[in-house]
């Protein structure tokens, strides 16, 4: 009826006909935009803050809240479409927040609500949506739940976690655990509890017991917790552990890996290496999230339109189960669950990474990628891709490759400036009990989780009192205050690659095709998107010069020529694709003319 309108006011040339031409126009605007808002996070930068070590503003040494306020024009001219925030909720602390004791409540150590309403209001007005970490498999061992449910084996609450009788109980003895599946974070997964004499299952610390999701009270209790954040306007969570879920019923024993010489494997914890295919990516974890995805969007479309995303924390063994996370379109689940496979190769390998970045841009379907090289569990760049030498330009590289890949990039604080790992060098000095069990083959995660450094005043900006850790001496050349003018700084890198994602269409949503895929040393591939200049992109994986022909597959003519947009420092610009010379770990982007 509206095209017929349209048609009909074309032939009679009438003024009121135009009005209706140019209100047609306005309306179909209008939709266009509520669809970029709606899908806001396909080419979104989503920063993850360690609350703890972001900002301090009253002085007691551990970041707040309020910190994370202070620097929402920081994050806002970084170009952050949303904050990722690690657990901000009540919680005795053993694993930093992971451990929770109220699920509808801010820590007093990071503030209060109302600082949480502000830290939300002020986000929104600098563009910047907060997603939290919502915690399922788990709940600190404080919980009314779980106190409830160790109270007796009777209590309503007791199977909302999972119990079981040990092996060769006796009335003297708690005889052996069930089965021999081991905590994430050392030794048995099983823990006595003397008062009920059954042992409760915990993945990861003894304070953690696992939530048992074959309960359906369970179910309503997150949906209705996630229903309380939403109701606070967060824009999505990010679902942590979430592929623990489940557990084998049978309680089978887990195969233990042997090395070539048939010997056991050992961690660093001194247990043996377990597959972990009986407690580890069950079905069941995509029953749980088409649930908690269709409640989601059934509140997302009454009341907060466009404005929440959900996404996994999915370590997964290969493409295929990494795409089962997306669900399908009768029965959605993640927008975006983390492609790990990718950014924890852990080693400069080009032939690694063309192969899982060409799996994560054409083997999920028309699924958006959520690429990610860094998180608060594992060291920082430098420690895992670096050579002690080439740590910046390196850093240079895996940046070039997680922003200029099509799909949405997530980065970890401080990243943006270099921060290095900096573990702590005595057991005396370690805060986090996985390094203090694992000590001295496992230190911890506190080296990647040190202070945020800002400037080079008295614990780089950090906080006034003691910091929770310390603040490495690398903040005295990598901080925030020097590095904003310096055009050749990591953050001056950063802020380039994020406009460019930001604003140049093939950037934005082209697709990856990749080029010269017979070169071992040198990473490169181009993005496409109809009507728009092509983009390319080349980076070194090598501390060696390299030139590379872009055109010698066919792709590209020989004859196109460049216009630079970004070159890493002391590389020099290409006039045309088939002799593009790199420095070492040089990059180069270029758009084709």
């Amino acid at each position: 009826m509206h095209l017929k309108r349209i048609a009909m006011c074309a032939l009679a040339l009438s003024l009121t006909c135009g009005g209706m031409i140019a209100s047609a126009q306005s309306t179909e605007s209008q939709a266009q935009k509520a669809a970029r808002e709606r899908n806001w996070w396909k080419n979104a930068v989503i920063y993850e803050i360690y609350p703890r070590s972001f900002q301090d503003t009253n002085g007691d040494g551990i970041g707040d809240l309020n910190g994370i306020t202070e620097h929402l024009d920081y994050l806002q001219k970084l170009g952050v479409d949303a904050i990722w925030l690690t657990p901000v909720y009540p919680s005795p602390q053993v694993d930093f927040g992971y451990d929770i004791s109220d699920y509808r409540a801010i820590d007093p150590q990071y503030g209060t609500m109302a600082d949480f309403n502000r830290l939300v209001k002020e986000a929104g007005r600098h563009h910047i949506r907060v997603i939290m970490d919502m915690v399922m498999n788990h709940t600190s061992d404080q919980h009314p739940w779980f106190l409830q449910s160790r109270s007796s084996r009777t209590n309503p609450y007791r199977n909302w976690y999972v119990w079981h009788d040990g092996k060769g109980e006796t009335a003297t003895s708690p005889g052996q655990p069930p089965n021999n599946w081991e905590s994430d974070f050392g030794h048995s997964a099983w823990q006595w509890d003397p008062k009920t004499r059954q042992y409760y299952y915990h993945a990861f610390y003894i304070q953690q017991p696992d939530l048992n999701w074959n309960n359906a009270a369970v179910h309503q209790a997150f949906k209705d917790i996630i229903s309380f954040w939403l109701e606070r306007g967060v824009g999505g969570f990010r679902f942590d552990a979430i592929t623990n879920l489940f557990e084998d019923p049978s309680l089978a024993d887990e195969t233990v890996i042997k090395g070539k010489d048939g010997k056991p494997l050992i961690n660093a914890f001194g247990d043996p290496v377990l597959d972990d295919s009986k407690t580890n990516n069950l079905p069941g974890v995509h029953t749980v999230m088409q649930e908690m995805r269709a409640h989601m969007d059934t509140f997302d479309s009454a009341s907060f339109p466009g404005t929440r995303v959900l996404i996994g924390e999915t370590y997964l063994r290969n493409i295929g189960e990494l795409r089962k996370m997306y669900g399908t379109p009768a029965h959605p689940e993640f927008e975006l669950p983390m492609d790990t496979q990718l950014g924890f190769i852990n080693k400069l390998d080009v032939a690694a990474f063309r192969a899982k970045l060409t799996d994560a841009e054409t083997k999920i379907g028309r699924n958006t990628p959520l690429l990610v090289f860094d998180n608060h569990d594992n060291p920082r760049l430098d420690l895992r891709y670096g050579d002690g030498v080439h740590n910046l330009a390196i850093q240079r590289v895996i940046s070039t490759v997680l922003f200029a890949s099509r799909g949405t990039a997530l980065f970890y604080y401080g990243d943006e400036i270099g921060m290095k790992t900096t573990p702590p060098t005595r057991k005396a000095d370690v805060k986090d009990p996985i390094g203090i069990t694992g000590w001295p083959k496992q230190k911890g995660r506190d080296g990647e989780r040190t202070p945020m450094q800002w400037n080079t005043s008295a614990n780089a900006g950090f906080t006034s009192g003691k910091p929770w850790l310390p603040v490495p001496p690398t903040a005295a050349t990598m901080n925030v205050q020097d590095e904003q003018h310096d055009p050749t700084s990591m953050l001056a890198w950063y802020r380039e690659l994020i406009q460019l994602k930001k604003t140049n269409p093939a950037m934005q949503h082209g697709d990856n095709v990749m080029l010269d895929i017979s070169n071992d040393k040198v990473l490169s591939w181009m993005r496409q998107a109809p009507g728009a200049p092509a983009v390319v992109v080349s980076a070194n994986f090598t501390a060696q010069p390299q030139t590379v022909n872009l055109a010698a597959d066919g792709h590209l003519s020989a004859h196109a020529h460049l216009h630079k947009l970004l070159i890493s420092p002391g590389g020099s610009e290409p006039q045309s694709v088939d002799r593009i010379e790199l420095a070492p770990f040089g990059v180069y982007v270029g758009e084709v003319q």
